[in-house]
């Protein structure tokens, strides 16, 4: 009984989202010509997940497995309604928060709908930008880990530059960057790619350097090349820390890619929030913030499944 209420809740709590923005009064009244005013569009948007957790709950009846991922998901997804409940009535219902400069999430939804075109295409803009700085930051962060674990030459000259890179944050050289730059695409990649290139660096040494040299005297036993023992032995046990430093470099690349596109970059969603802001939508600037959350928690949620793919072996 306890399960089944736990499991019920999230669907309790949207359903209240849904009839408190319904029938509870607004702090003002809107003419029909506001362009924030009150729409239903809040209520089909909540109504599509209540749809969804019904459709959960009633498989759970007949499921073991999808009633205990309700279960487990249950309190997380009940606390998320709860914070949006709060969030309207403390909005649009009270206004209670500062107005008009926290928007009540309908009028970021009508936001997100009538700037959809622009949106994506910042949208596009964002991830070329991201996804190049940051395959441009691993690729050297890897080669130079590698190449430091290995060798202590290498390692002798690396150190220091991942200690000041380390302790420097890379959006400090960004007006340097912006200065030397052939173009602000190029310059935004720089920061992206050197962003990355310290935690992916550090930690694929540090991992190199934790191999036990009982594992490369097992390889050298079977015959196995200098250059086979790197990328044969070295790299594949280094993975788990590799894979800490992409973890760690995706979340500081998107940082910077936002500083990056806030301060030069003619295009990208930070640049779409900076436009917004010039002209004092705020409810359009939140938009780009909630798709900037959703894409980002996307991009880590790929990443992750990529890690636990790669490292099963390490899982069990």
């Amino acid at each position: 009984m306890k399960n089944r209420i736990i499991c019920l809740l999230p669907l309790v709590i949207s359903i209240l989202v849904i009839l408190q923005y319904v029938f509870v009064p607004n702090f003002r009244e809107f003419t029909p010509l506001d362009q924030n005013a009150p729409t239903n569009v809040w209520v089909w948007f909540v109504g599509f997940f209540a749809l969804l957790l019904g459709l959960w709950n009633i498989a759970a009846i007949f499921s073991k497995k999808a009633n205990d991922r309700l279960r487990k998901s249950a309190p997380l997804f009940a606390v998320v309604f709860l914070l949006l409940l709060a969030y309207d009535y403390a909005t649009l219902k009270t206004g209670a928060l500062p107005q008009p400069f926290v928007p009540w999430p309908d009028a970021i939804l009508n936001a997100i709908i009538r700037d959809r075109a622009i949106l994506l295409t910042s949208l596009g803009h964002s991830l070329r930008l991201l996804f190049t700085g940051y395959a441009i930051g691993v690729g050297l962060g890897i080669l130079t880990g590698v190449a430091a674990g290995w060798s202590a030459k290498v390692r002798y000259w690396v150190q220091p530059l991942t200690k000041l890179f380390g302790s420097v944050p890379s959006v400090t050289w960004l007006p340097i960057i912006l200065v030397l730059a052939t173009s602000l695409f190029a310059g935004a990649v720089f920061l992206i790619a050197l962003a990355v290139w310290y935690p992916v660096t550090a930690t694929t040494m540090n991992g190199v350097l934790s191999v036990p040299k009982s594992t490369f005297e097992a390889a050298n036993t079977f015959g196995v090349s200098k250059l086979g023992m790197i990328f044969k032995v070295a790299i594949p046990a280094s993975m788990p820390s590799i894979f800490g430093g992409l973890t760690q470099g995706m979340s500081i690349a998107c940082t910077a890619l936002l500083i990056a596109e806030m301060m030069g970059v003619e295009a990208g969603l930070g640049w779409y929030i900076n436009w917004q802001r010039g002209w004092a939508d705020f409810a359009a600037m939140y938009g780009a913030v909630v798709i900037i959350a959703v894409t980002f928690f996307a991009v880590n949620a790929v990443l992750d499944l990529i890690k636990r793919r790669v490292l099963r072996w390490k899982e069990g």
